[in-house]
C-alpha cells in the first residue's frame, strides 16, 4: 500500500471539490484549480474528506495513487492559503525589478533579462534584492523561482548569484598561495 496515497485529505470549510467524471475541479477562496485523473485512480468525498483510491495493484496503478493524493492535497491547499517561494540576490551589482508583466534581472551580464511572469502569479520586489512569488498552483510557483535561480545560480567562492531565501550555500577556499 503506498503509505501517503492512502491518508484522506481534510477540505476546508470554504474549499469546494466537485467530481466530473474523469476531471477532479477544486475552487476555493484564492481561485480554482482543475486536474485530469489518470486510468486507475479514483477521488471519493465522504463529509469533509477527500479519499484517493486505485482500481487494482497494477505497477502503474501503485506508482500514481501517492502522486495523485499530494496533487489533489497541494491542489486544495493552493486554492486555500496559496504557495510562496522567495529568492534572494547577492552579490554587488546585483538587482530585480518588475516591470509591468516581465521580471527585469540585472546580474552581471551585459544586457539585463526580462523573464515573463505568468498570468496567474504575482511578483514582488523589495530592497531590489528580494524576489517573493505568490500563486495558487504550487508547480507554477516552483518552477518560475527555479527559472530564476537558473539564470545566475550561487557561485561557491563568493556566494553571488540567485537563492532561495534560507539556502545556503558550501563555499569553497580560493587559491593558496604556495611557497
Amino acid at each position: 500500500m503506498s503509505r501517503v496515497g492512502i491518508k484522506p485529505i481534510a477540505l476546508p470549510d470554504k474549499v469546494k471539490l466537485s467530481l466530473a467524471g474523469r476531471q477532479v475541479s477544486v475552487e476555493g477562496p484564492k481561485g480554482k484549480l482543475a486536474f485530469a485523473l489518470p486510468n486507475g485512480i479514483n477521488v471519493t468525498t465522504e463529509d469533509n474528506t477527500v479519499v484517493v483510491g486505485r482500481e487494482s495493484e497494477l505497477r502503474e496503478h501503485r506508482a500514481l495513487h501517492g502522486t495523485v493524493r499530494s496533487l489533489v492535497n497541494n491542489m486544495i491547499i493552493g486554492v486555500s492559503e496559496g504557495f510562496t517561494k522567495e529568492l534572494e540576490i547577492q552579490g554587488v551589482g546585483l538587482r530585480a525589478a518588475v516591470k509591468g508583466k516581465d521580471l527585469d534581472l540585472a546580474l552581471g551580464k551585459s544586457h539585463p533579462i526580462l523573464h515573463p511572469i505568468p498570468a496567474e502569479l504575482t511578483v514582488s520586489v523589495a530592497d531590489n534584492t528580494k524576489i517573493k512569488v505568490e500563486g495558487i498552483d504550487k508547480q507554477l510557483v516552483g518552477q518560475f523561482a527555479a527559472e530564476v535561480r537558473n539564470y545566475y545560480k550561487p557561485e561557491p567562492y563568493k556566494g553571488k548569484g540567485v537563492r532561495y531565501a534560507g539556502e545556503r550555500v558550501r563555499r569553497k577556499e580560493g587559491k593558496s598561495v604556495g611557497k
